[in-house]
């Protein structure tokens, strides 16, 4: 085996001690952050169904902001949340299309 083969068969020998030690390393910071990423799943999912069913999330506001203030209240509350759920969707709009 000439000189040359010899190198690439020993730096090959070496990237892949050093690809098993950063596999190794990423399942462990892997672990570490499965609780925290469970939880961000589970907060997807829950945006989903509300952004699936948005007459539920109107009236659970609604009964909250009644029973908070009144029909004023109400009507204000509906109005606020109006106003931010065409901000969150414009938001929302802009940053797709960026992508």
């Amino acid at each position: 085996m000439d000189k040359r083969k010899f190198e690439v068969i020993q730096r090959r020998q070496v990237l892949l001690a050093e690809i098993s030690a950063q596999r190794e390393h990423l399942g462990e910071l892997a672990e570490r952050w499965q609780p925290v990423l469970r939880v961000a799943d589970q907060a997807v999912v829950a945006v989903n169904f509300l952004r699936v069913h948005p007459v539920l999330l109107a009236g659970l506001a609604g009964l909250l902001v009644i029973r908070r203030n009144g029909l004023s209240g109400l009507v204000k509350g509906v109005w606020r949340t109006w106003k931010a759920y065409r901000y969150v969707s414009d938001f929302s709009k802009k940053m797709t299309s960026r992508l």
